[in-house]
This record gives structure tokens, sequence and C-alpha cells, in this order.
């Protein structure tokens, strides 16, 4: 990729081994860069571009650093670096910070800050509460400005970019409060106990709009992957029902089962979980559709043989789903007959919905208009949040506190991002950090 003429240049930079290409591919929003656990698989600079709210920028990913390695590589890794760091309008250096401060981390912070250059210090893998509060000790390498960050779950990189680009000038429109991804291809899982319906809803859905038929080989079970074509998007079904063979025990085949059920719901976006309406509810359904939600998948559960149900109190039903999978408050229920037919085609406008919410990103702005609606007042003060993730929607929550937000505060909130921005089908995942006092605000 050839250097890009009259962009501001900013640098990443830092030892081996730290992080520096995947926090590289989570700014520019590409895999440019080669990541490996082997120190100095970068050995050149990479340039991508990249923008933000309208500024747009070059980055170079530099080789790793050691300041005074006379080994060919290093020496000449380092020559590449210093080209780079002349041109750099900001330099960023990485840290890792599961481990202690290096001497090779002095050096380098002691030779970025005789260039002059204004830097910023991210310390990377910082993904969990215990680590997070190990940042202080970071300040001591003498670098004002200085970032929590975890460049493979892209948490505080929103946070970041905001940072090192602020004194760029450029074209600034509003931001999207919304951002949603149009889908091409949505995977969708079958899953429930044996015997309330899986293939006989397969069948039903895919029934006359067939697409492709692709027989997936499996020494353990016979699984079908069926397409079918609306609208322009590719809808996948992954059948589930024939995992249950007769084993030397039924319970090497319930726990043969259970391993082959979970494998297709990570492969999924969608989970469909059958639950039989003429037997109610029962303990395995709960169970099938924990694995679904701790997947983090959206969900529809699908009450199937609806028409030979005892009592047809949809309402009723439905209570008792919520009573029995108090977790899935968030999923929508279809009502059903797989062998008739009946509401099944109102699935295929639920999956897109359901993907849709779970796709759906909150922008920045309009996510801390929110935050400044919430007073949770004296037990924690929102300061700023950011959405890190989709598929499922995962917000970072920075308070005013070193310790995590209670549980019935964190239900509060996702109840109130639900009231605010929808999400329905989807789980949503709150993290709380302690915005440290010396950072920028």
């Amino acid at each position: 990729m050839a250097e890009s003429d009259g962009l501001p240049t900013i640098v990443i930079v830092g030892r081996p081994n730290v992080g520096k290409s995947t926090l590289f591919n989570a700014l520019t929003g590409t895999r440019r860069s080669i990541v490996g656990d082997e120190p100095g698989i970068t050995r050149d600079r990479i340039h991508g571009t990249a923008v933000h709210r309208g500024r747009h920028f070059e980055l170079i990913d530099t080789g790793g650093i050691i300041p005074d390695d006379q080994a060919l590589i290093p020496t000449q890794i380092l020559k590449q670096a210093k080209f780079a760091l002349d041109k750099a309008m900001h330099i960023i250096f990485l840290i890792n910070g599961r481990t202690e401060i290096t001497g090779v981390d002095r050096d380098l912070a002691r030779m970025l800050l005789r260039t002059g250059k204004p830097i910023t210090l991210a310390v990377n893998k910082i993904d969990t509460p215990k680590s997070d509060n190990l940042i202080n000790e970071f300040f001591g390498l003498g670098i004002k400005d200085v970032f929590a960050v975890s460049a493979e779950h892209r948490v505080g990189i929103e946070e970041l970019l905001e940072h090192v680009t602020a004194e760029i000038e450029g074209v600034n429109p509003p931001e999207e409060d919304v951002k949603v991804e149009k889908p091409t291809k949505i995977k969708i899982a079958i899953i429930g106990r044996p015997n309330v319906g899986k293939s006989t809803l397969l069948n039903a859905l895919v029934g006359e709009d067939r697409a492709i038929v692709s027989p997936i080989a499996g020494t353990t079970r016979d699984a079908v992957d069926e397409t079918v074509e609306k609208d322009g998007v590719e809808f996948v079904f992954v059948d589930t029902a024939g995992i249950r063979r007769k084993g030397k025990t039924t319970e090497m085949a319930e726990k043969l089962s259970v391993v082959m059920a979970r494998r297709h719901i990570r492969m999924a976006h969608v989970v469909l979980i059958v639950v039989d309406s003429t037997e109610g509810m029962v303990g395995s359904d709960a169970t099938v559709a924990g694995y679904a939600h701790e997947e983090g998948r959206a969900i529809i559960i699908c009450v199937n043989k609806w028409d030979a149900a005892p009592d047809k109190n949809k309402a009723k039903f439905t209570q008792e789903v919520r009573d029995n999978m108090k977790f899935l408050e968030y999923a929508q229920v279809a009502f059903m007959s797989a062998k008739t037919g009946i509401g099944v085609k109102n699935l295929y406008g639920m999956v897109l919905s359901a993907y849709t919410e779970a796709s759906k990103r909150i922008g920045t702005g309009a996510l801390n208009r929110f935050a400044a609606t919430l007073n949770f007042e004296p037990e924690v003060k929102v300061k700023y949040m950011t959405q890190a993730s989709i598929r499922p929607p995962m917000f970072v929550i920075f308070t005013d506190k070193k310790k995590d937000m209670h549980f019935s505060l964190e239900r509060n909130l996702m109840n109130r991002i639900r009231k605010e921005f929808g999400f329905a089908g989807t789980p949503i995942v709150v993290k709380t950090k302690a915005r440290d006092p010396k950072k920028r605000t």
C-alpha cells in the first residue's frame, strides 16, 4: 500500500509483541497488518488510512523496536520506525498492560519524549476490572496522556481515536445516531430438546422456496444446511435435529446432542428455540435456551404445535415462557404449527428484525446525550458511554467509581438502553469501567 500524501500521520510504536498490529487493525477497521503471537512479525512499516468523525489520517504500524539491540533486523526496524516518527503528527506508544514495565519500555519512552511530538500512551490488554486497576503505574513513564485499551476486544478504541485525532481538521459531518448493518446472509440455528418439531419446522421454512441444499459431512450426525433467498437476503438454516444418534448409553447420546447443538449455536447469527406447546415448558427447554443466551445470539422462541395445544391462550403461555426463561425477557415469541405451516412464514421477518437489532450500532454522541439523562446518584455517576461491538451489542460505561456497578443498577441501565434504543430480540452486554481522573476528559 502506498504512503498517503497530504494526510496527517499517526504512528504506533512499541516493543515486540505488545499488540501493535491488532491495534492497527482495530483503528483502521481492516486486517492489513499480520497478527500473531511471535515477536517481530511486523518488520516493515505498514500503512493504512482511516477516518474518525470526518478526520482523515494515515496510520503507520511499525515493527517492534528494541532501541539498543544491534541485531540486523531490530536495527532495520528502528531505522524504518524513525522514518515514520519524523513525519508523525502524533505518536501512540503501545505497552502491554498485563506485564510489568520493562527496561525496553523505559528506553522507548525516553526516546519518544525526545522527539518533542505529541505522545499518547495506550496500555493494551486491559479488558478486566482487575487489570484496569494497574494502569496508574504506567504514569511513571512520564507521558501525560494515558489510555487503557483492549485492541483485541475493541475496548477504549473510540476514546483513544477521539483523543489522537482531536487536532486534525476535516469535514466533520453529524454522526449518525444509529447505524444498522444491511445483511446479505443470516445463519439461523434451529435448536430444542428432542421431538419438539425441529425438522418439521425446517421443512416448513424451506418448502418450495428451497434454493441450495448442501450436505455437510459428519461422523456423529447427519446435518443439512438449507438456504432460502428472500428480498436479496440469504437465510441459511442449520438443522440440529439429526444429532441424537444411538450411542452405547443414553447419557452419551445426550452429551453428543449438547455438544453439537452448542457448535451450531456458535456458527449462527440467530437461534430459533423450538418448544412444544402440547407439553408446556420443561426444565430442559431453559437449559437449551441458556446455551444460546450465553453465546450472545439473537433469539426467537418458537412455540410449536399450537394447533394441538390444549389451552390456546397466547398471553398465558407467553407468561409461562417468561417465567421459565427469565433471562430471555428480550426474546421474541412466535406461535406456530410447523406441521400445518400456520405462522411459519412470519419467522423470516422476525429473523431479519432480530439480526438487524443485534447488528445495530449507536453513535457515541447519541449515547452520551442518553448518559446525561441517567441519574444513579449517590451510587454511581455515569461519565461516558460508548458501544464497543455488535452481535451482541456491548456497551462500555465509564463511571466515577473504582468498583463494578451493582447488579440491580446494571439491570436498570440495560432496561433504559432498551427503552431508548430498542435491541428487541438480542441480548446486550454492559461493562463498567472507572474513568481515571488523570486522563483527558
